[in-house]
């Protein structure tokens, strides 16, 4: 017969973190620590300055467009007759599209909000501006873009207007965040992806048929609001009671 094997006594270690060149270097952890309170006060911040600016629209865009370009001029207009109508307008808060969102809106009578993001380049805070929030971190920012967005308006744009389409798009498709309008602004410049959608995401059935339905592309500024007003025709603006839950939990 054989003995049963002795139990290791529990001893209650404290874990060790390492790092690529071995042990994390004195003091590392406590800076992580405190990282989540910087994160944490972008968080409170952003919801005291903006839970009170609905329904408001989200429009993104490339900052590397001029000002003497037709993309500028159009997303001026876009969001000047948003404002016009009741809509409070969030972009970027930096050049670009950015500016010309917060420029439209600014001109009219409801607010123009500026999300803005500390970069090494490209980002400068423009001057058209009521309320005005720089964040440090990409993950925080998004969901201010998110949380109180009655309709996305997406302008030509690169790396990072697509980050921020195919985010929204993500948090739909999956219940993480309620249904709101998404608009492509300007057919020419999103019809080359959406084909792709059809030819490549569809055809392999990595997305469903149903997903396409998720946006429309639009080139008036006068469809934009009536694609908007359309939507909320019969449920208004103010989000349900299981909206506001899916909201909170975003």
């Amino acid at each position: 017969m054989t003995a049963p094997k002795a139990q290791k006594p529990l001893i209650k270690r404290k874990p060790t973190a390492v790092h690529a060149g071995g042990l994390a270097p004195e003091g590392a952890l406590s800076r992580e620590a405190w990282k989540i309170f910087q994160i944490m006060a972008e968080f409170v911040e952003g919801f005291e300055a903006l839970a009170q600016i609905r329904p408001s629209v989200s429009i993104f865009g490339s900052a590397r467009i001029a000002p003497d370009h037709p993309y500028f001029a159009l997303a001026e207009d876009i969001a000047r007759k948003l404002s016009d109508a009741g809509f409070s307008v969030v972009s970027g808060g930096g050049p670009g599209i950015m500016e010309a969102a917060n420029k439209g809106a600014y001109a009219g009578p409801s607010p123009s909000v500026g999300l803005n993001i500390r970069l090494p380049h490209e980002q400068a805070g423009n001057a058209y501006q009521d309320i005005r929030l720089t964040f440090q971190h990409f993950f925080a920012r998004k969901v201010m873009f998110v949380k109180y967005a009655t309709a996305y308006v997406v302008m030509p744009g690169g790396f990072g207007t697509l980050d921020e389409m195919m985010e929204i798009l993500t948090l739909i498709q999956t219940g993480k965040s309620r249904r709101i309008p998404i608009i492509l602004v300007h057919t020419p410049f999103w019809t080359g992806l959406v084909e792709w959608f059809r030819t490549a995401l569809l055809r392999d059935g990595v997305i469903s048929d149903t997903d396409l339905d998720l946006f429309v592309m639009l080139d008036r500024p006068e469809d934009v609001i009536d694609t908007i007003f359309r939507y909320y025709e019969l449920s208004g603006f103010e989000p349900s009671e299981e909206e506001k839950e899916i909201q909170l939990n975003l």
